[in-house]
């Protein structure tokens, strides 16, 4: 072998080891902060918004679209992600820690025409629903926020840019920016909730969105610097997994 073949190979490993060097520390970079809250391993850290009465919240492997029209699922026994039993008509699932300003990324698949919603907070809703193909946008549809009811009168509600809904029994994703809101020192709120960007399979359908107050269905529970993460269970056949939160960085 001539010299020059062994320069090259030497440099050809050196190069090699420097690049895996990078992407372990751009693998790093990426999950520094991240804790997982869903893994589908078991429901630690979760329990029902009421603590008193059973829920249906159980983990499984894998879910398939099953009965007339596809509207509920069929759980495959194991672990990996959570599921709202085999009505989908349970108790909403609402974590025991509370958060602030957060980054969350959830993962969800719904069956067909079903619903569901991520409550930052327990009261700020990004909306979980199938809309595959619907032509309008409104803030109703998944990846809206959905309006507040005032004195039986339907108040705010913002929708989404787009519909990037994907078809029921796909797995779809949210990557969320929240900011809280804030009080002074006598507990005032001095500033509305935030949500500086919502990510909905990769397009992004909000930016800079104040919420004025609570959307419908929250946890009745004031508003406070901070509150805890809740994924609705009585509006339809859903399931979550990979769900994962950090401070808003």
């Amino acid at each position: 072998m001539t010299i020059h073949r062994i320069l090259f190979l030497a440099l050809s490993c050196l190069m090699l080891t420097l690049l895996s060097v990078q992407n372990a520390g751009i693998l790093a970079a990426s999950s520094r902060g991240w804790r997982t809250l869903v893994d589908g391993q078991s429901l630690e850290g979760w329990q029902a918004q009421d603590p008193s009465k059973p829920h249906e919240w159980r983990t499984a492997k894998a879910v398939h679209l099953t009965g007339k029209e596809n509207r509920f699922f069929m759980a495959e026994p194991g672990k990996g992600i959570f599921v709202n039993g085999k009505t989908g008509r349970t108790q909403n699932l609402v974590t025991l820690e509370k958060f602030g300003d957060v980054e969350v990324h959830v993962e969800f698949n719904v069956s067909y025409k079903s619903n569901s919603g991520v409550f930052l907070m327990g009261l700020y809703e990004v909306q979980v629903q199938d809309d595959y193909g619907r032509p309008d946008i409104h803030f109703s549809m998944s990846g809206g926020f959905y309006a507040r009811k005032i004195n039986d009168e339907w108040i705010g509600g913002t929708p989404p840019r787009m519909n990037a809904c994907k078809p029921p029994g796909d797995w779809q994703a949210f990557d969320i920016k929240f900011r809280a809101p804030r009080f002074d020192a006598n507990g005032k709120k001095v500033a509305n909730a935030r949500f500086l960007e919502v990510r909905y399979n990769g397009h992004v359908v909000h930016e800079n969105v104040e919420m004025e107050g609570p959307n419908s269905a929250h946890m009745p529970i004031p508003e406070a610097p901070k509150g805890p993460l809740m994924l609705q269970g009585d509006h339809g056949p859903v399931a979550y997994r990979n769900v994962r939160i950090r401070p808003l960085q």
